[in-house]
């Protein structure tokens, strides 16, 4: 009789060497349905090798700002009866890409414009006579879309 390691699967305990977690965070992932454990007949949790990609994914994700729901959409694309291919992760990372790109490009924004205003010394948009004079952006509405949005156009007068 085959055992349980034998058949190439892996304890939480494995699985949380491998990849860093916690074995409260990988049970915690379990338990939303992001990797899927196979259980002994006496209930213990192991892994097949692939969920260590998809639990190192989720960490990654996780750390650029992603939700537990947008992660879970992602990996709904990878298929669990299987280790996921080449073809399939970078189906799911095209998935993220124009939303890292568009957070990217905020981030860029929010770099050059912030030390142009911090170096002006007013801190106030509505003041400001450097990016937005006679409070231009005031007029197109609320909250800061000069480092939110990639362009403001200039409002009528």
């Amino acid at each position: 009789m085959a055992t349980i390691r034998t058949q190439g699967l892996l304890t939480i305990g494995e699985v949380a060497s491998r990849t860093g977690l916690a074995v409260s965070a990988i049970r915690y992932y379990d338990d939303e349905g992001l990797v899927s454990a196979r259980r002994t007949p006496g209930g213990k949790r192991m892994f097949i090798r692939s969920d260590i990609r998809r639990l190192s994914f989720i960490l990654i994700a996780q750390r650029m700002g992603f939700s537990l729901e947008e992660i879970r959409a992602q990996l709904k694309q990878l298929p669990l009866e299987r280790t996921p291919t080449k073809r399939d992760w970078e189906k799911i990372s095209r998935g993220f890409r124009a939303r890292l790109d568009a957070r990217i490009g905020m981030l860029e924004r929010l770099r050059d414009r912030l030390d142009g205003c911090i170096g002006c010394g007013c801190l106030s948009l509505e003041a400001c006579k450097l990016y937005n004079p006679d409070d231009r952006a005031g007029r197109t509405g609320t909250g800061p879309r000069l480092v939110v949005q990639k362009k403001i156009e200039p409002s009528p007068d």
